[in-house]
Protein backbone atom coordinates (compact mmCIF):
# COMPACT_ATOMS: atom_id res chain seq x y z
CA UNK A 1 0.00 0.00 0.00
CA UNK A 2 1.38 3.39 -1.00
CA UNK A 3 1.93 6.17 1.49
CA UNK A 4 -0.69 8.21 -0.26
CA UNK A 5 -3.37 5.54 0.18
CA UNK A 6 -2.49 5.16 3.82
CA UNK A 7 -3.01 8.88 4.34
CA UNK A 8 -6.41 8.67 2.64
CA UNK A 9 -7.51 5.73 4.81
CA UNK A 10 -6.33 7.42 7.97
CA UNK A 11 -8.18 10.56 6.99
CA UNK A 12 -11.40 8.67 6.26
CA UNK A 13 -11.11 6.80 9.58
CA UNK A 14 -10.59 10.05 11.45
CA UNK A 15 -13.60 11.66 9.79
CA UNK A 16 -15.71 8.56 10.50
CA UNK A 17 -14.60 8.57 14.12
CA UNK A 18 -15.45 12.23 14.47
CA UNK A 19 -18.87 11.62 12.88
CA UNK A 20 -19.59 8.69 15.17
CA UNK A 21 -18.53 10.70 18.20
CA UNK A 22 -20.68 13.59 17.04
CA UNK A 23 -23.59 11.17 16.64
CA UNK A 24 -23.16 9.86 20.18
CA UNK A 25 -22.84 13.36 21.61
CA UNK A 26 -25.92 14.56 19.73
CA UNK A 27 -27.87 11.44 20.68
CA UNK A 28 -26.92 11.87 24.33
CA UNK A 29 -28.00 15.51 24.27
CA UNK A 30 -31.31 14.59 22.59
CA UNK A 31 -31.96 11.85 25.16
CA UNK A 32 -31.35 14.35 27.95
CA UNK A 33 -33.67 16.86 26.27
CA UNK A 34 -36.52 14.33 26.23
CA UNK A 35 -36.88 14.42 30.03
CA UNK A 36 -37.36 18.20 30.47
CA UNK A 37 -39.59 18.24 27.40
CA UNK A 38 -41.93 15.62 28.87
CA UNK A 39 -41.91 17.43 32.20
CA UNK A 40 -42.81 20.73 30.56
CA UNK A 41 -45.53 19.06 28.51
CA UNK A 42 -47.01 17.43 31.63
CA UNK A 43 -47.08 20.71 33.53
CA UNK A 44 -48.54 22.61 30.57
CA UNK A 45 -51.25 20.00 30.08
CA UNK A 46 -52.32 20.10 33.72
CA UNK A 47 -52.22 23.91 33.89
CA UNK A 48 -54.29 24.41 30.75
CA UNK A 49 -56.66 21.48 31.20
CA UNK A 50 -57.61 22.30 34.79
CA UNK A 51 -56.85 26.03 34.76
CA UNK A 52 -54.72 25.61 37.88
CA UNK A 53 -51.28 26.24 39.31
CA UNK A 54 -49.27 23.01 39.18
CA UNK A 55 -46.58 21.69 41.52
CA UNK A 56 -44.78 18.39 40.86
CA UNK A 57 -42.66 17.09 43.71
CA UNK A 58 -40.65 14.72 41.55
CA UNK A 59 -40.80 13.39 38.00
CA UNK A 60 -38.83 10.34 36.86
CA UNK A 61 -38.54 9.52 33.16
CA UNK A 62 -37.02 6.28 31.88
CA UNK A 63 -35.96 6.54 28.22
CA UNK A 64 -35.22 3.29 26.36
CA UNK A 65 -31.77 2.73 24.88
CA UNK A 66 -31.72 3.60 21.17
CA UNK A 67 -28.89 3.74 18.67
CA UNK A 68 -27.55 7.18 17.75
CA UNK A 69 -28.98 6.82 14.25
CA UNK A 70 -32.42 6.02 15.66
CA UNK A 71 -32.31 9.04 17.96
CA UNK A 72 -31.09 11.42 15.28
CA UNK A 73 -33.40 10.00 12.66
CA UNK A 74 -36.31 10.00 15.11
CA UNK A 75 -37.02 6.40 14.16
CA UNK A 76 -38.61 5.82 17.59
CA UNK A 77 -41.71 3.82 16.72
CA UNK A 78 -42.42 1.25 19.43
CA UNK A 79 -39.90 2.79 21.82
CA UNK A 80 -41.69 3.92 24.97
CA UNK A 81 -40.60 6.25 27.73
CA UNK A 82 -42.03 5.57 31.18
CA UNK A 83 -43.02 8.63 33.19
CA UNK A 84 -43.53 8.44 36.98
CA UNK A 85 -44.51 11.38 39.16
CA UNK A 86 -45.01 11.96 42.87
CA UNK A 87 -46.57 14.60 45.10
CA UNK A 88 -48.50 16.46 42.42
CA UNK A 89 -50.64 19.41 43.51
CA UNK A 90 -53.08 21.37 41.35
CA UNK A 91 -54.20 24.48 43.17
CA UNK A 92 -57.05 26.81 42.26
CA UNK A 93 -55.45 29.90 40.79
CA UNK A 94 -55.15 32.54 43.45
CA UNK A 95 -56.73 30.33 46.12
CA UNK A 96 -54.45 29.30 48.96
CA UNK A 97 -57.20 29.56 51.57
CA UNK A 98 -58.86 26.29 50.54
CA UNK A 99 -57.54 22.77 49.86
CA UNK A 100 -56.04 22.24 46.39
CA UNK A 101 -58.24 21.10 43.52
CA UNK A 102 -56.18 17.90 43.11
CA UNK A 103 -53.56 16.26 45.24
CA UNK A 104 -51.96 13.14 43.72
CA UNK A 105 -49.63 10.86 45.62
CA UNK A 106 -48.30 8.98 42.57
CA UNK A 107 -48.99 8.66 38.85
CA UNK A 108 -47.38 6.82 35.95
CA UNK A 109 -47.82 6.38 32.20
CA UNK A 110 -45.89 5.33 29.10
CA UNK A 111 -45.62 7.35 25.92
CA UNK A 112 -44.42 6.23 22.51
CA UNK A 113 -41.42 8.36 21.58
CA UNK A 114 -42.54 8.40 17.94
CA UNK A 115 -45.45 10.73 18.86
CA UNK A 116 -43.59 12.75 21.48
CA UNK A 117 -43.21 15.85 19.31
CA UNK A 118 -46.52 15.47 17.44
CA UNK A 119 -49.24 18.07 17.88
CA UNK A 120 -51.75 15.42 18.98
CA UNK A 121 -50.61 12.85 21.53
CA UNK A 122 -52.55 9.76 22.60
CA UNK A 123 -51.53 7.94 25.77
CA UNK A 124 -53.02 4.45 26.22
CA UNK A 125 -53.06 4.24 30.03
CA UNK A 126 -52.40 6.47 33.06
CA UNK A 127 -52.39 4.96 36.55
CA UNK A 128 -52.98 7.17 39.60
CA UNK A 129 -52.69 6.18 43.25
CA UNK A 130 -53.81 8.27 46.23
CA UNK A 131 -55.74 11.13 44.61
CA UNK A 132 -57.75 13.77 46.46
CA UNK A 133 -60.29 15.96 44.64
CA UNK A 134 -61.67 19.04 46.42
CA UNK A 135 -64.64 20.78 44.77
CA UNK A 136 -65.12 24.38 45.99
CA UNK A 137 -68.57 25.90 46.51
CA UNK A 138 -70.21 27.24 43.38
CA UNK A 139 -69.03 30.69 42.44
CA UNK A 140 -65.94 30.68 44.68
CA UNK A 141 -63.34 30.18 41.98
CA UNK A 142 -61.74 33.39 40.66
CA UNK A 143 -62.51 34.56 37.16
CA UNK A 144 -65.66 32.51 36.62
CA UNK A 145 -66.60 32.75 32.96
CA UNK A 146 -69.93 32.66 31.16
CA UNK A 147 -71.08 29.39 29.64
CA UNK A 148 -70.01 30.51 26.13
CA UNK A 149 -66.63 31.72 27.38
CA UNK A 150 -66.14 28.48 29.30
CA UNK A 151 -66.83 26.31 26.21
CA UNK A 152 -64.47 28.44 24.12
CA UNK A 153 -61.81 28.22 26.83
CA UNK A 154 -62.15 24.43 27.04
CA UNK A 155 -61.84 24.13 23.25
CA UNK A 156 -58.70 26.28 23.28
CA UNK A 157 -57.24 24.27 26.17
CA UNK A 158 -57.89 21.02 24.35
CA UNK A 159 -56.28 22.38 21.19
CA UNK A 160 -53.25 23.65 23.13
CA UNK A 161 -52.64 20.47 25.11
CA UNK A 162 -53.46 18.06 22.29
CA UNK A 163 -53.36 15.12 24.71
CA UNK A 164 -55.93 12.34 24.95
CA UNK A 165 -55.77 9.59 27.57
CA UNK A 166 -57.45 6.41 26.36
CA UNK A 167 -57.81 5.07 29.90
CA UNK A 168 -57.18 6.39 33.41
CA UNK A 169 -57.05 3.97 36.33
CA UNK A 170 -57.36 5.65 39.75
CA UNK A 171 -56.97 3.81 43.05
CA UNK A 172 -57.51 5.00 46.63
CA UNK A 173 -59.06 8.40 45.92
CA UNK A 174 -61.36 10.73 47.81
CA UNK A 175 -63.89 13.27 46.54
CA UNK A 176 -64.69 16.18 48.86
CA UNK A 177 -67.46 18.74 48.27
CA UNK A 178 -66.46 21.83 50.25
CA UNK A 179 -69.26 23.77 52.05
CA UNK A 180 -69.66 27.51 51.83
CA UNK A 181 -69.40 27.77 55.60
CA UNK A 182 -65.92 26.56 56.56
CA UNK A 183 -67.18 25.68 60.04
CA UNK A 184 -69.39 22.95 58.60
CA UNK A 185 -68.22 19.46 57.78
CA UNK A 186 -67.46 18.74 54.12
CA UNK A 187 -69.28 16.00 52.20
CA UNK A 188 -66.76 13.23 51.46
CA UNK A 189 -66.79 10.08 49.34
CA UNK A 190 -64.06 7.44 49.45
CA UNK A 191 -63.54 5.89 46.00
CA UNK A 192 -61.62 2.62 46.04
CA UNK A 193 -61.25 2.14 42.30
CA UNK A 194 -62.14 4.24 39.23
CA UNK A 195 -61.56 3.47 35.55
CA UNK A 196 -62.10 6.26 33.03
CA UNK A 197 -62.21 5.67 29.27
CA UNK A 198 -61.87 8.56 26.86
CA UNK A 199 -64.20 8.84 23.87
CA UNK A 200 -62.43 11.84 22.35
CA UNK A 201 -61.64 15.51 22.85
CA UNK A 202 -64.25 17.51 24.83
CA UNK A 203 -66.44 14.40 25.17
CA UNK A 204 -67.64 12.81 28.39
CA UNK A 205 -65.50 9.90 29.58
CA UNK A 206 -66.98 6.52 30.39
CA UNK A 207 -66.27 5.34 33.92
CA UNK A 208 -66.61 2.41 36.31
CA UNK A 209 -66.23 3.15 40.01
CA UNK A 210 -66.30 1.49 43.43
CA UNK A 211 -66.82 3.77 46.40
CA UNK A 212 -67.84 3.79 50.04
CA UNK A 213 -70.84 5.88 51.05
CA UNK A 214 -70.28 7.81 54.31
CA UNK A 215 -73.81 7.66 55.85
CA UNK A 216 -75.25 5.12 55.87
CA UNK A 217 -72.02 3.18 55.38
CA UNK A 218 -72.08 0.80 52.44
CA UNK A 219 -70.45 -0.08 49.12
CA UNK A 220 -71.57 1.54 45.85
CA UNK A 221 -70.77 0.17 42.39
CA UNK A 222 -71.39 2.68 39.62
CA UNK A 223 -70.83 3.07 35.88
CA UNK A 224 -71.69 5.84 33.44
CA UNK A 225 -70.19 9.01 32.00
CA UNK A 226 -68.24 11.89 33.53
CA UNK A 227 -67.32 15.27 32.04
CA UNK A 228 -66.18 17.16 30.14
CA UNK A 229 -64.30 18.76 33.03
CA UNK A 230 -65.47 22.33 33.76
CA UNK A 231 -62.23 24.06 34.74
CA UNK A 232 -63.84 27.37 35.81
CA UNK A 233 -66.55 25.65 37.88
CA UNK A 234 -65.51 22.04 38.68
CA UNK A 235 -68.87 21.47 40.40
CA UNK A 236 -70.57 21.98 37.02
CA UNK A 237 -68.80 18.94 35.54
CA UNK A 238 -71.47 16.54 34.28
CA UNK A 239 -72.05 13.16 35.89
CA UNK A 240 -74.51 10.42 34.94
CA UNK A 241 -74.83 6.68 35.32
CA UNK A 242 -76.30 3.66 37.09
CA UNK A 243 -75.51 2.50 40.59
CA UNK A 244 -75.90 -0.46 42.94
CA UNK A 245 -75.76 0.30 46.68
CA UNK A 246 -75.51 -2.81 48.85
CA UNK A 247 -75.52 -3.70 52.55
CA UNK A 248 -75.91 -0.15 53.91
CA UNK A 249 -76.33 -0.23 57.68
CA UNK A 250 -79.15 2.09 58.79
CA UNK A 251 -78.21 1.50 62.42
CA UNK A 252 -75.94 4.57 62.33
CA UNK A 253 -79.09 6.72 62.45
CA UNK A 254 -80.95 7.36 65.69
CA UNK A 255 -84.11 5.33 66.17
CA UNK A 256 -84.02 3.01 63.13
CA UNK A 257 -82.18 -0.11 62.03
CA UNK A 258 -81.91 -2.48 59.08
CA UNK A 259 -79.75 -3.26 56.05
CA UNK A 260 -80.56 -1.30 52.92
CA UNK A 261 -80.02 -2.33 49.28
CA UNK A 262 -80.67 0.12 46.46
CA UNK A 263 -80.20 0.47 42.72
CA UNK A 264 -81.07 3.18 40.23
CA UNK A 265 -79.91 5.89 37.86
CA UNK A 266 -78.66 9.45 38.36
CA UNK A 267 -77.82 12.49 36.27
CA UNK A 268 -76.63 16.04 36.87
CA UNK A 269 -73.36 17.62 37.98
CA UNK A 270 -70.98 17.19 40.89
CA UNK A 271 -72.87 20.04 42.58
CA UNK A 272 -76.40 18.78 41.97
CA UNK A 273 -77.57 15.24 41.29
CA UNK A 274 -81.05 13.92 40.53
CA UNK A 275 -81.42 10.22 41.32
CA UNK A 276 -84.21 7.74 40.58
CA UNK A 277 -84.28 4.24 41.89
CA UNK A 278 -85.56 1.60 44.27
CA UNK A 279 -84.54 0.74 47.80
CA UNK A 280 -85.42 -2.23 50.00
CA UNK A 281 -84.89 -2.88 53.71
CA UNK A 282 -86.17 -6.41 54.42
CA UNK A 283 -85.39 -6.11 58.13
CA UNK A 284 -86.50 -2.51 58.74
CA UNK A 285 -87.36 -1.78 62.38
CA UNK A 286 -87.51 0.94 64.99
CA UNK A 287 -84.92 0.43 67.70
CA UNK A 288 -87.46 1.19 70.40
CA UNK A 289 -89.96 -1.42 69.19
CA UNK A 290 -87.67 -3.98 67.65
CA UNK A 291 -90.27 -5.67 65.42
CA UNK A 292 -89.32 -6.14 61.76
CA UNK A 293 -91.56 -4.80 58.99
CA UNK A 294 -90.16 -4.96 55.40
CA UNK A 295 -89.80 -1.58 53.68
CA UNK A 296 -89.67 -0.95 49.92
CA UNK A 297 -89.49 2.43 48.18
CA UNK A 298 -89.36 3.92 44.70
CA UNK A 299 -87.90 7.39 44.78
CA UNK A 300 -86.77 10.47 42.91
CA UNK A 301 -84.54 12.86 44.84
CA UNK A 302 -82.45 15.91 44.05
CA UNK A 303 -79.28 16.33 46.12
CA UNK A 304 -77.19 19.51 46.31
CA UNK A 305 -73.61 18.30 46.68
CA UNK A 306 -72.39 21.60 48.10
CA UNK A 307 -74.54 21.43 51.23
CA UNK A 308 -76.31 18.06 51.25
CA UNK A 309 -79.78 19.63 50.84
CA UNK A 310 -82.23 17.05 49.53
CA UNK A 311 -85.59 17.39 47.79
CA UNK A 312 -87.89 14.34 47.70
CA UNK A 313 -90.18 14.39 44.67
CA UNK A 314 -91.74 12.03 45.68
CA UNK A 315 -91.01 8.75 47.46
CA UNK A 316 -93.51 5.93 46.86
CA UNK A 317 -93.17 3.32 49.59
CA UNK A 318 -94.58 0.08 50.93
CA UNK A 319 -94.28 -0.75 54.63
CA UNK A 320 -95.26 -4.39 55.00
CA UNK A 321 -98.47 -4.35 52.92
CA UNK A 322 -99.16 -0.63 53.46
CA UNK A 323 -98.58 1.84 50.66
CA UNK A 324 -97.67 5.48 51.30
CA UNK A 325 -96.35 8.55 49.52
CA UNK A 326 -93.84 11.07 50.88
CA UNK A 327 -92.54 14.36 49.51
CA UNK A 328 -90.62 17.22 51.07
CA UNK A 329 -87.19 18.60 51.81
CA UNK A 330 -84.17 18.08 54.05
CA UNK A 331 -82.42 21.47 54.14
CA UNK A 332 -79.74 23.22 56.14
CA UNK A 333 -80.01 27.01 56.08
CA UNK A 334 -76.95 29.23 56.31
CA UNK A 335 -77.37 30.14 59.97
CA UNK A 336 -78.51 26.71 61.17
CA UNK A 337 -76.39 24.07 62.85
CA UNK A 338 -78.74 21.21 61.97
CA UNK A 339 -80.94 20.32 59.02
CA UNK A 340 -84.62 21.20 58.79
CA UNK A 341 -86.78 18.24 57.74
CA UNK A 342 -90.20 18.97 56.23
CA UNK A 343 -92.22 16.06 54.88
CA UNK A 344 -95.78 15.45 53.73
CA UNK A 345 -96.94 11.87 54.25
CA UNK A 346 -100.07 10.44 52.63
CA UNK A 347 -101.26 6.93 53.52
CA UNK A 348 -104.71 6.57 51.93
CA UNK A 349 -105.41 2.92 52.83
CA UNK A 350 -102.97 1.45 55.29
CA UNK A 351 -102.95 -1.82 57.15
CA UNK A 352 -103.06 -0.89 60.85
CA UNK A 353 -101.07 -3.94 62.08
CA UNK A 354 -98.11 -2.86 59.91
CA UNK A 355 -97.84 0.43 61.82
CA UNK A 356 -98.53 -1.07 65.24
CA UNK A 357 -96.03 -3.88 64.67
CA UNK A 358 -93.36 -1.35 63.78
CA UNK A 359 -94.14 1.01 66.66
CA UNK A 360 -94.60 -1.33 69.61
CA UNK A 361 -92.92 -4.26 71.30
CA UNK A 362 -94.50 -7.71 71.16
CA UNK A 363 -97.57 -8.65 69.16
CA UNK A 364 -99.98 -6.09 67.78
CA UNK A 365 -103.27 -5.69 69.64
CA UNK A 366 -105.53 -4.34 66.89
CA UNK A 367 -106.42 -4.81 63.25
CA UNK A 368 -108.14 -2.58 60.75
CA UNK A 369 -107.50 -0.05 58.00
CA UNK A 370 -105.99 3.38 58.54
CA UNK A 371 -105.96 6.50 56.41
CA UNK A 372 -103.27 8.96 57.48
CA UNK A 373 -102.26 12.34 56.16
CA UNK A 374 -99.74 14.36 58.12
CA UNK A 375 -97.07 17.02 57.92
CA UNK A 376 -93.78 16.17 59.63
CA UNK A 377 -91.42 18.97 60.65
CA UNK A 378 -88.13 18.57 62.51
CA UNK A 379 -86.60 22.01 63.07
CA UNK A 380 -82.82 22.51 63.27
CA UNK A 381 -82.63 22.30 67.05
CA UNK A 382 -80.29 20.33 69.29
CA UNK A 383 -81.63 17.43 71.32
CA UNK A 384 -83.49 14.21 70.62
CA UNK A 385 -85.77 13.91 67.60
CA UNK A 386 -88.91 13.42 69.71
CA UNK A 387 -88.16 16.63 71.62
CA UNK A 388 -88.27 18.73 68.45
CA UNK A 389 -90.69 16.70 66.33
CA UNK A 390 -93.74 18.62 65.03
CA UNK A 391 -96.68 16.72 63.54
CA UNK A 392 -99.88 18.09 62.09
CA UNK A 393 -102.44 15.86 60.44
CA UNK A 394 -105.46 13.60 60.53
CA UNK A 395 -106.09 9.86 60.78
CA UNK A 396 -109.13 7.62 60.29
CA UNK A 397 -109.40 3.98 61.32
CA UNK A 398 -112.11 1.77 59.85
CA UNK A 399 -113.00 -1.90 60.38
CA UNK A 400 -111.07 -1.75 63.64
CA UNK A 401 -111.06 -4.75 65.92
CA UNK A 402 -109.09 -5.54 69.06
CA UNK A 403 -107.25 -8.85 69.04
CA UNK A 404 -107.04 -9.06 72.81
CA UNK A 405 -110.26 -10.65 74.06
CA UNK A 406 -110.59 -8.58 77.26
CA UNK A 407 -110.55 -5.31 75.35
CA UNK A 408 -112.81 -6.57 72.59
CA UNK A 409 -115.28 -7.90 75.18
CA UNK A 410 -115.60 -4.38 76.61
CA UNK A 411 -116.12 -2.96 73.12
CA UNK A 412 -118.79 -5.58 72.42
CA UNK A 413 -120.55 -4.74 75.73
CA UNK A 414 -120.46 -1.01 74.91
CA UNK A 415 -122.17 -1.77 71.58
CA UNK A 416 -124.80 -3.99 73.24
CA UNK A 417 -125.66 -1.38 75.84
CA UNK A 418 -125.63 1.39 73.25
CA UNK A 419 -128.16 -0.54 71.20
CA UNK A 420 -130.25 -1.30 74.27
CA UNK A 421 -129.58 -5.04 74.12
CA UNK A 422 -127.12 -5.71 76.97
CA UNK A 423 -127.85 -9.47 77.01
CA UNK A 424 -127.77 -10.07 73.24
CA UNK A 425 -124.63 -12.18 72.84
CA UNK A 426 -125.11 -12.25 69.07
CA UNK A 427 -123.75 -8.71 69.11
CA UNK A 428 -120.16 -9.91 69.11
CA UNK A 429 -116.84 -9.07 67.51
CA UNK A 430 -118.14 -5.65 66.53
CA UNK A 431 -115.93 -3.38 64.47
CA UNK A 432 -115.12 0.15 65.46
CA UNK A 433 -114.20 3.38 63.71
CA UNK A 434 -111.81 6.01 65.02
CA UNK A 435 -110.62 9.31 63.68
CA UNK A 436 -108.99 12.50 64.76
CA UNK A 437 -107.19 15.70 63.94
CA UNK A 438 -103.95 16.16 65.86
CA UNK A 439 -101.00 18.46 66.39
CA UNK A 440 -97.81 17.45 68.18
CA UNK A 441 -95.18 19.87 69.46
CA UNK A 442 -92.91 20.04 72.52
CA UNK A 443 -93.63 16.37 73.27
CA UNK A 444 -97.35 17.02 73.65
CA UNK A 445 -100.11 15.84 71.32
CA UNK A 446 -103.18 18.05 71.08
CA UNK A 447 -106.27 16.43 69.57
CA UNK A 448 -108.62 19.02 68.18
CA UNK A 449 -111.03 16.18 67.65
CA UNK A 450 -110.92 12.49 68.52
CA UNK A 451 -113.89 10.29 67.74
CA UNK A 452 -114.68 6.67 68.53
CA UNK A 453 -117.75 4.80 67.29
CA UNK A 454 -119.26 1.31 67.42
CA UNK A 455 -122.84 0.35 66.51
CA UNK A 456 -125.09 2.08 69.01
CA UNK A 457 -122.39 4.26 70.61
CA UNK A 458 -120.25 7.24 69.78
CA UNK A 459 -117.59 9.17 71.71
CA UNK A 460 -116.26 12.60 70.74
CA UNK A 461 -113.29 13.99 72.66
CA UNK A 462 -110.77 16.80 72.56
CA UNK A 463 -107.71 17.18 74.70
CA UNK A 464 -104.01 16.60 75.21
CA UNK A 465 -101.54 13.83 75.90
CA UNK A 466 -98.16 14.77 77.37
CA UNK A 467 -95.60 12.22 76.25
CA UNK A 468 -92.92 13.39 78.66
CA UNK A 469 -95.12 13.08 81.77
CA UNK A 470 -97.47 10.38 80.38
CA UNK A 471 -100.53 12.43 81.32
CA UNK A 472 -103.97 12.25 79.69
CA UNK A 473 -106.47 15.13 79.77
CA UNK A 474 -109.44 14.55 77.46
CA UNK A 475 -112.99 15.86 77.72
CA UNK A 476 -115.99 15.25 75.52
CA UNK A 477 -119.32 13.48 75.11
CA UNK A 478 -120.75 9.97 75.02
CA UNK A 479 -123.86 9.32 72.92
CA UNK A 480 -125.88 6.11 73.01
CA UNK A 481 -128.80 5.16 70.83
CA UNK A 482 -130.44 3.53 73.86
CA UNK A 483 -131.79 5.36 76.90
CA UNK A 484 -130.15 4.98 80.30
CA UNK A 485 -132.71 2.40 81.42
CA UNK A 486 -132.32 0.37 78.19
CA UNK A 487 -128.63 -0.12 78.90
CA UNK A 488 -129.49 -2.08 82.07
CA UNK A 489 -131.14 -5.43 82.85
CA UNK A 490 -133.57 -6.69 85.47
CA UNK A 491 -134.98 -4.36 88.09
CA UNK A 492 -132.45 -1.62 87.26
CA UNK A 493 -134.01 -1.31 83.83
CA UNK A 494 -137.38 -0.40 85.44
CA UNK A 495 -135.96 1.72 88.22
CA UNK A 496 -134.10 4.02 85.82
CA UNK A 497 -136.96 4.74 83.43
CA UNK A 498 -137.93 7.95 85.25
CA UNK A 499 -134.50 9.47 84.71
CA UNK A 500 -134.37 8.74 80.96
CA UNK A 501 -135.67 12.20 79.95
CA UNK A 502 -132.86 13.92 81.87
CA UNK A 503 -130.16 12.17 79.78
CA UNK A 504 -131.93 12.09 76.41
CA UNK A 505 -130.48 15.09 74.59
CA UNK A 506 -129.34 16.18 71.13
CA UNK A 507 -131.09 13.28 69.43
CA UNK A 508 -129.39 10.62 71.55
CA UNK A 509 -131.10 8.19 73.89
CA UNK A 510 -128.29 8.86 76.36
CA UNK A 511 -126.07 11.92 76.33
CA UNK A 512 -123.23 12.30 78.85
CA UNK A 513 -120.28 14.59 79.34
CA UNK A 514 -117.23 12.41 80.01
CA UNK A 515 -113.54 12.76 80.71
CA UNK A 516 -110.45 10.59 80.35
CA UNK A 517 -107.58 11.52 82.66
CA UNK A 518 -104.65 9.83 84.35
CA UNK A 519 -101.89 8.01 82.44
CA UNK A 520 -101.85 5.78 79.39
CA UNK A 521 -101.05 2.81 81.66
CA UNK A 522 -103.89 3.59 84.09
CA UNK A 523 -106.52 5.78 82.40
CA UNK A 524 -109.50 6.96 84.46
CA UNK A 525 -112.89 7.22 82.77
CA UNK A 526 -115.76 9.16 84.34
CA UNK A 527 -118.44 11.79 84.04
CA UNK A 528 -117.32 15.32 83.42
CA UNK A 529 -119.29 18.15 84.96
CA UNK A 530 -119.99 19.88 81.71
CA UNK A 531 -121.91 23.14 81.36
CA UNK A 532 -125.27 21.37 81.11
CA UNK A 533 -124.64 19.20 84.15
CA UNK A 534 -123.57 22.14 86.31
CA UNK A 535 -126.85 23.93 85.92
Amino acid sequence: MTARKKKWLLGIAAVAGLCIAALFIAAHRMAKEVEPYIRDQAVQYLEKRFDSDVEIGSLHISVPKLSPLQLLGKDWHGAKARVEGERVILRHKGRTDIPPLFRIKQFAFEIDLSILFDTAKRIPLVTVDGMEVNIPPKGERPGVATEQQREQKEDEAAEDTGVIFDEVHIRNSRLTILPRDRRKAALQFVLHDIRLESAGKNVAMKYRASLKNPRPPGEIQSSGTFGPWAADEPGDSSLAGDYVFEKANLGVFAGIAGILDSKGQFTGTLDSITAKGEATVPDFRLKRGGNIVPLKTKFEVQVDGTNGNTILKPVIGTLGTTGFRTSGTVIKHETDTHRTISLDVDMPKGNLPDLLTLAMKGETFMQGQIALKTRIDIPPLSGKVREKLILDGRFDITKGKFLRSTIQDQIDMLSRRGQGQPQNMEIDEVVLAMGGQFHMEDEEITFKSLSFAVPGSGIDLAGKYNLLEDMLDFHGTLKLSATVSQTMTGWKRWMLKPVDPFFSKEGAGTFLHIQVVGSSKAPKFGRDKGPADKK
